[in-house]
């Protein structure tokens, strides 16, 4: 059952009447705004007069958040770039589900929070699930105590096959010389040296990486734990042509993480997650380490952009 109170809508000024009004609304709010963030980690503003990436942008700016470019992040997603700071969520195929995680959590390189605008809403589905990830640990460890056990002492590597040009029928389909910022094997292979990741070269120039050990549980500076991973997006989702038979997750020790473990997983988050239906204007923030989303597949035009920041 997911908490009535997420995720938590904030009223907003009747009175605003164009974007420059909502960013200094915004500019106003911005304290109370992370404060909810960093308590509930997730907040909806409805009803704020925003058309475009320009107004969206506008707002990331008034709320003083540092930020964190598509360019320098390893997102396995292809996305575009609409200003320096938005772009769009993720451009794979509408009948591409993405399944929940929390952003780049297998890297070693993560946002803090995220924003999410809704420019267009679809015909019909394009909802984005969200997922408490204290809530979910809690409900892990008294059904499945052995494998947070597991999780929170071994930790997890990732394997994904990057490919050598875009594939924009993937969710994951990045290319490694835009992932890695490389225009060469060898600095791909410098920069996957400084990661502390290995690879290996395959045929049509793709490549296959496995991250270094990343944990699966964190702790919050308030204390709370949180299962902070990207554990059931590549289990349900890294299913593309390069990555259908690859061992996609494993322990940090190298052994199995077991399907019947991970089907338990996906099936308790299922249980406590609640679907965004967007309508148009919609803004919403949300802590990336205390909430998972996602993307469910849908109909028409969705146009969805988003802003990371550290």
């Amino acid at each position: 059952m997911t908490n009535k109170n997420f995720p938590v809508q904030v009223e907003v000024e009747a009175t605003i009447s164009d974007a420059d009004g909502a960013a200094s609304w915004l500019s106003s709010e911005r304290k109370r705004l992370l404060d909810i963030l960093a308590r509930n980690g997730a907040a909806l503003l409805r009803g704020l007069p925003l058309s475009n990436a320009l107004d969206f942008d506008a707002c990331v700016v008034a709320l003083e958040l540092e930020n964190f470019t598509y360019a320098e992040s390893l997102s396995n997603a292809v996305r575009v770039n609409k200003t320096k700071r938005v772009f769009t969520a993720n451009e794979a195929p509408p009948e591409v589900e993405i399944f929940l995680h929390h952003e780049m959590a297998q890297t070693p390189t993560y946002p803090s929070k995220l924003l999410f605008f809704c420019e267009h809403s679809s015909d019909s589905g394009g909802s984005t699930p969200l997922c408490q990830s204290d809530l979910l640990l809690k409900q892990l460890a008294d059904r499945m105590p052995q494998l947070i056990d597991e999780l929170e002492n071994k930790g997890v590597k990732y394997t994904n096959v990057m490919p050598a040009s875009a594939d924009l029928d993937s969710g994951q389909g990045r290319s490694w010389q835009n992932t890695l910022g490389s225009d060469s094997k060898t600095s791909a292979e410098t920069r996957l040296r400084d990661l502390n990741y290995t690879w290996e070269w395959l045929q049509d120039e793709n490549l296959k990486v496995t991250t270094p050990v990343l944990p699966a549980i964190r702790r919050l500076d308030d204390g709370r734990k949180v299962f902070f991973n990207q554990l059931i997006a590549a289990y349900q989702g890294w299913k593309d042509s390069r990555n259908q038979d690859s061992k996609k997750i494993q322990f940090g020790d190298g052994s199995d993480i077991s399907e019947e473990s991970m089907d338990d997983v996906c099936e308790i988050a299922e249980k406590i997650t609640y679907d965004h239906f967007w309508q148009k204007g919609d803004l919403l923030l949300v802590d990336n380490f205390l909430v998972m989303h996602g993307r469910r597949p849908f109909f028409g035009t969705r146009k969805v952009l988003a802003s990371l920041s550290l």
